[in-house]
């Protein structure tokens, strides 16, 4: 990692200890854990007891409270090695600041623990078969029954449905016509009666993995509710400007580590009795992706820069989002060609490419980062939609 404004050496530091970890203990598994499509829950544990999980976490909720731009050192480390197991930390990062600011601290308390500790997962779901990035269409029924709510209906393409051990559920306690304002968010365990789930087979990110959640008559305690009562969407969302940053963070570390594999291969390779290095059309395309990595990377960092000081941060989030994943996968194409047909070959460089593109698909597409971007600028009300 290259120093710059936004990075202390206290954060370096800890940067360093997560790319030792990173390189010693989870780079190692990257390709077994993409042909099983099975998380190493002890190689979890052991992140946890390094406190390399959910580090911006106040010291009130058992955290560290060392802030954002930690978590995002954190996560740049650990998705170089693999961007499938990263996708726990960010899994715990954007999960975990929900629970810790809308949860009922005697239900939320044991599972940041567990998260904090490696010993749980937490999905969220949002998406549905009718939709996913107009989120505020939400089906999914969620009714009161007393002092308890019951459950019914489907979550699509949820990461770690079937792996995680609870989940943030997103579902309708008002009327269809309400959108956004008639959402209620809940902690529901995975274990509960009435949940069963299936999973996808998709083409990257498999060790995380993708699936659907079906809910019949599960019923959870009031008390698990998250935020007011259909102000759900309105209030957890705000959560995602986060995880933004984050996940532009994580694709442009993958990026990074295929640049840097690759301008060591092509000083190596022979070709007309040069190194490849020797060739303009080789070296220019990676000059400019370097470029533009680093450009990208300083974004990214700003948006948690701000947020750690409670300042606008949302267009900044919007921007890493749609750019760092976008980019990253023409970096590693390019990457890829570089390498011929060793690139082509199963292994690191077209596993890094397919787990990153997911990345354009979920958590907000380009097309909604950029609506974000523009509402940001110029205002709601002349951009509606």
């Amino acid at each position: 990692m290259q120093a710059n404004p936004y990075i202390t050496e206290d954060l370096q530091a800890l940067a360093d200890a997560a790319r030792r970890f990173a390189q010693q203990r989870v780079a190692p598994g990257f390709l077994e854990r993409d042909r099983s499509r099975e998380l190493d829950r002890a190689l979890l544990r052991e992140m946890g007891s390094l406190g390399l999980i959910l580090p911006e976490l106040p010291e009130a909720f058992g955290g560290l409270g060392l802030g954002c731009l930690a978590a995002g050192v954190i996560h740049e480390e650990i998705a170089r090695a693999d961007l499938s197991f990263s996708y726990l930390n960010l899994l715990a990062s954007l999960n975990g600041q929900i629970l810790a600011r809308y949860g009922e601290p005697g239900v939320v308390q044991p599972w940041l623990e567990r998260l904090l500790a490696g010993e749980a997962i937490c999905a969220i779901a949002l998406t549905e078969p009718r939709g996913g990035s107009d989120a505020a269409r939400l089906g999914l029924r969620v009714e009161r029954d007393g002092d308890t709510y019951v459950i019914n209906g489907e979550k699509t393409s949820i990461s770690a449905a079937d792996q995680a051990d609870i989940c943030v559920v997103f579902g309708r306690t008002g009327t269809p016509e309400s959108g956004a304002h008639g959402v209620t968010a809940l902690l529901v365990p995975m274990d509960a009666p009435g949940i069963t789930t299936s999973r996808f087979d998709c083409h990257g990110q498999r060790a995380i993995g993708r699936g659907s959640i079906f809910f019949e008559n599960v019923r959870v305690p009031v008390s698990h509710r998250l935020g007011d009562e259909n102000r759900g969407f309105v209030q957890v969302m705000q959560g995602f400007d986060f995880s933004r940053s984050l996940i532009g963070l994580q694709c442009l570390a993958v990026a990074r580590a295929a640049l840097d594999e690759t301008w060591s291969y092509i000083t190596e390779r022979q070709a007309f009795g040069q190194p490849l290095a020797a060739f303009q059309g080789v070296t220019h395309p990676l000059a400019a992706y370097d470029t533009e990595v680093e450009g990208a990377r300083l974004l990214c960092l700003q948006g948690l820069w701000l947020k750690d000081r409670g300042l606008p941060h949302s267009a900044e989030a919007g921007m890493a989002k749609w750019w760092g994943p976008k980019l990253a996968y023409d970096v590693i194409h390019q990457c890829l060609l570089s390498h011929g047909h060793g690139g082509y070959d199963r292994g690191p460089m077209e596993q890094r490419l397919r787990d990153v593109l997911g990345f354009q698909i979920g958590d907000g597409t380009a097309q909604i980062m950029k609506t974000i971007i523009a509402r940001t600028r110029a205002g709601r009300r002349f951009v509606p939609v």
